[in-house]
């Protein structure tokens, strides 16, 4: 009978203490888009909170899993061609209508060439609330 007690105490404590740790999980890191961070900003000081922060990957590999990006084209040699592709339901940029050529953008000799260019969403709610887009 002692040995029951002490089996069902036992198994209410261990319950007590799980719903504990459930009921004060443990804080998160938090996350921001880089893009749109950076347009938000004032004055050049640092993005807080940062932004993609597994396991030290860019924002690159975000925007090519949703399809965002297409493609990055390196086949000229004197370019880098970033193809976009705005039409997709996780972006918050919409099309300029032009590519945009940046000289040596990419590195010396090297231009890269945003295609389409793509331009702040003024629907999207982070654009419409960020005080440098108005």
């Amino acid at each position: 009978m002692v040995k029951r007690r002490f089996g069902v105490a036992t198994l209410v404590a261990l319950g007590l203490v799980g719903a504990l740790h459930l009921a004060n999980p443990a804080p998160a890191d938090a996350s921001i888009h880089e893009i749109i961070a950076a347009l938000c900003r004032a004055g050049g000081e640092e993005v807080v909170p940062p932004g993609i922060n597994r396991d030290g990957n860019s924002f690159l590999a975000s925007l090519m899993a949703t399809g965002f990006i297409t493609s990055i084209d390196f086949s000229d040699p004197s370019q880098v061609v970033i193809h976009f592709d705005p039409t997709i339901p996780a972006s918050k940029y919409m099309s300029a209508g032009f590519d945009l050529t940046i000289p040596d953008g990419f590195a010396p000799g090297v231009d890269l060439v945003l295609s389409p260019l793509v331009i702040p969403d003024p629907n999207f709610p982070a654009h419409a609330s960020c005080h440098n887009l108005q």
